[in-house]
């Protein structure tokens, strides 16, 4: 169940999915309660758009997202920020906003569950208010323990593309529970409008599709590519599919308390190896 997030006065978001648009799309319907035209509202714009363009002046296209995530924490009343583009299989973590933010992201991949992988398969705007709840906790049980361990309490995850295509997730993490009012959703919203622009300009290899795909992602997440090297080499010493070599993977590591990415690391390396049983 997606929980919706509330307004300042407690009232709930309508039940309608978000698509994933830019801002604009058809998004927030339910935020006409809340009156626009005052100057408030266009203050916050602005300030959001001061500290969006000063945090991006002067980067290379591929530090964008990162700089992205960091405005995105001055903005909003969270304490990280990462973002992740979805392929198959696994979400390449492309930039965070600080090492915990990151953590959590991996966590997930190495999982294949949590809100980031939620929103990436539904392309909706999926709210963790309460990781320590029943209701949070009974969806995403293991990372929901991972996360509250490490101090997270809430994760705000936002699809990133159009109405057709998702090209991965905006994630946002709180170290107390709590949900958003509408005026920190515009914001978050805006946010992730920016990081959709931002991650369709990246370069891709001209032979690959609109939706992007591994060629687009070769290059972008250095150490991602070695997940994809690994389950290969997986493959090799198990005799099985892509599919079976990535479960794999992430079972060996969550049994060893590691992410997917550090064992990946050690098999291209030959440091681990996976034996037939």
């Amino acid at each position: 169940m997606t929980v919706e997030p509330r307004d300042a006065h407690g009232d709930a978001h309508g039940d309608e999915p978000r698509s994933y648009g830019l801002p604009g799309q058809g998004r927030d319907r339910g935020a006409g309660h809340d009156s626009e035209a005052g100057p408030q509202p266009l203050r916050e714009q602005v300030r959001a758009a001061e500290v969006i363009a000063a945090g991006v002046r002067g980067a290379e296209p591929g530090e964008i997202p990162g700089k992205l995530c960091v405005a995105a924490v001055e903005l909003l009343p969270v304490t990280g920020a990462s973002v992740s583009l979805r392929s198959d299989g696994m979400p390449v973590q492309l930039s965070a906003s600080d090492d915990r933010a990151a953590r959590m992201s991996d966590i997930q991949a190495t999982l294949g569950d949590g809100p980031c992988t939620s929103a990436g398969a539904t392309g909706t705007t999926v709210y963790a208010t309460d990781l320590a709840s029943e209701r949070d906790a009974g969806r995403w049980p293991v990372f929901a323990q991972q996360a509250t361990a490490a101090g997270i309490r809430a994760v705000y995850s936002m699809p990133l593309g159009n109405d057709t295509v998702c090209v991965g997730t905006l994630d946002l993490y709180r170290d107390v529970p709590g949900e958003l009012t509408r005026r920190e959703v515009r914001l978050a919203e805006l946010v992730a409008g920016v990081m959709t622009v931002a991650l369709t300009a990246l370069p891709r290899d001209e032979e690959d599709g609109p939706e992007g795909g591994a060629l687009w992602l070769s290059g972008l997440a250095p150490a991602h590519d070695e997940v994809y090297q690994a389950i290969g080499v997986i493959m090799v010493q198990l005799g099985v599919d892509s599919d079976e070599a990535l479960a794999r993977l992430r079972a060996h590591s969550f049994a060893r308390n590691r992410t997917a990415l550090e064992v990946a690391h050690d098999v291209v390396r030959h440091h681990e190896r996976f034996d037939r049983d």
